[in-house]
């Protein structure tokens, strides 16, 4: 192996760590916030788009 080896599998490394991160976080947003939506919706809560045409 060449002498930077050591760098790119880290460099490799860290950004896989990273992107999982942010995939990971993703998808624990998603669901909190699916969450938050039905919470409000149980309270009556509409969204201002339901029932709506098109807007001008």
């Amino acid at each position: 192996m060449s002498s930077h080896a050591g760098f790119i599998i880290a460099a490799y490394g860290v950004s896989f760590i990273a992107l999982a991160g942010l995939i990971g976080w993703v998808f624990i947003d998603q669901r909190l916030q699916n969450r938050a939506l039905r919470e409000l919706e149980s309270r009556g809560v509409r969204r201002r788009s339901e029932g709506k045409g098109a807007q001008p």
